[in-house]
């Protein structure tokens, strides 16, 4: 199955739940800014992260996003920081 690299970034209204949303996507990818969280996901992993972030979230206050940026094997777009650069995913399979 074929990983692919998203930027996961997420509008949440609650603190409380916020901080849910910030514990599950920590298992799921590496942590770059405020609410930004670049994952290398196959589809399983995607699925499962998609559905335990339904859970959790008010779908008529919050809002997540999933950025594809494509196989990361292949054609993942290049991610580039400027100033202090924060570690990217190991593009290996994740353990959990």
């Amino acid at each position: 199955m074929a990983r692919r690299r998203f930027v996961v970034c997420y509008d949440i209204a609650s603190p409380a739940r916020w901080r849910q949303v910030y514990r599950i996507m920590q298992g799921h990818g590496e942590w770059i800014q405020l609410s930004v969280f670049l994952c290398d996901l196959d589809d399983v992993e995607r699925i499962r992260l998609e559905s335990l972030l339904a859970e959790v979230i008010h779908h008529r206050d919050d809002s997540v996003c999933f950025a594809d940026l494509g196989q990361v094997e292949k054609d993942a777009v290049k991610v580039v920081f400027m100033g202090k650069s924060r570690r990217l995913p190991n593009p290996g399979p994740a353990i959990f």
